[in-house]
């Protein structure tokens, strides 16, 4: 994660749901990626708390999360 001040002002961010989120109102994720940084958060809590790291460290997860299945 950055030790960066991130931008907390995400309102002009497009948000995109998980692919594995439900249409029933379950466990969402949203993600939403500006030049710097990849932003995480709750799609049932989106004023609530942001966890923000670098694009390069969601890369490796992605990259780490998709070789487990």
């Amino acid at each position: 994660m950055s030790n960066a001040e991130p931008s907390t002002d995400t309102s002009g961010l497009a948000w995109f749901k998980s692919s594995y989120s439900g249409t029933e109102g379950g466990d969402c994720v949203e993600v939403a990626a500006d030049t710097a940084t990849v932003h995480i958060r709750d799609s049932k809590a989106v004023v609530g708390p942001l966890l923000t790291v670098s694009r390069e460290t969601w890369a490796g997860f992605i990259g780490s999360a998709s070789s487990e299945t």
